[in-house]
């Protein structure tokens, strides 16, 4: 099985970018973030010609967004709220995989706006109290290690120290600072989840999943972070069989400031 995560930001903008990748790539699904799309506007015609015929969403007008494609069928989907905004933020699907129920979680946290302050910025008070609220439902899952599931998405946070272009210079920006990271853990933590990148790439390499529209050249310069994570329950560590973060996707013509990261299961 092969799944691809995606920050999209604007799937009717970019579709065709999606189809380009899907066609590339021949995932057998595709979790999408900032699809920026109330539900009944949704390109499901597109999506159904590019062979996914089940498709899950939970959109809002101009902002925010999830959904999932999938070639596989489901066998229940479920539309989660946090923190009562009902803004789009996560879609849980369950499939059969290997003769056994498979849950994927798919996610968009906030970015949680410039200043990490939750007193002066509404939007990093909101991040933290997401993730919070993350971490207390996670918590109260049952069967944590023996049950098959998968977190992905734009999570907004670069947790490790290189996971950024520079620690240093990044500590006290949004998706960097030490309170995010410590919160993400704890999120990690609760489920025991697996960071699937770090399972590949060792922790002393430099790994970005976004880049910048403000940067002029952003190859050139490449000040990324990894904001896109892949997290698999202990269950599905031995089926792990690889990973890949799509770089190319971020020179293509109007591209999304994200690019695709791809999870390979036996």
């Amino acid at each position: 099985m092969r799944i691809v995560t995606w920050n999209i930001n604007s799937v009717r903008l970019r579709i065709e970018l999606v189809a380009k990748m899907a066609k590339k790539l021949k995932p057998d699904i595709i979790c999408l973030q900032e699809t920026k799309c109330p539900n009944d506007s949704f390109p499901t015609k597109s999506i159904n010609k590019m062979g996914y015929e089940h498709v899950a969403i939970n959109g809002i007008k101009g902002y925010h967004g999830v959904a999932t494609l999938s070639k596989i069928p489901f066998t229940k989907t479920n539309i989660i709220d946090y923190c009562g905004q009902k803004d789009g933020r996560h879609i849980e699907t369950i499939l059969d995989y290997g003769g056994a129920p498979l849950s994927l979680h798919n996610f968009y946290v906030p970015a949680g706006g410039d200043e990490p302050d939750r007193k002066i910025n509404e939007k990093f008070g909101h991040k933290l109290d997401f993730l919070n609220e993350m971490k207390r439902r996670l918590t109260k899952s049952k069967q944590k290690t023996s049950v098959q599931r998968i977190l992905v998405g734009d999570l907004n946070i670069a947790p490790y120290e290189h996971d950024v272009w520079s620690h240093k210079q990044l500590l006290k920006v949004v998706s960097h600072t030490p309170q995010e990271v410590e919160l993400l853990e704890q999120v990690r933590k609760s489920h025991n989840w697996v960071d699937v990148a770090r399972a590949f790439v060792p922790f002393e390499e430099k790994l970005y999943s976004w880049w910048s529209y403000r940067s002029k050249d952003w190859d050139a310069s490449n000040r990324g972070r990894r904001l896109d994570h892949i997290w698999v329950t202990p269950a599905l560590e031995p089926q792990l069989k690889s990973y890949k973060i799509m770089r190319e996707a971020r020179g293509w013509e109007r591209p999304s400031d994200h690019v695709p990261v791809v999870l390979d299961l036996v």
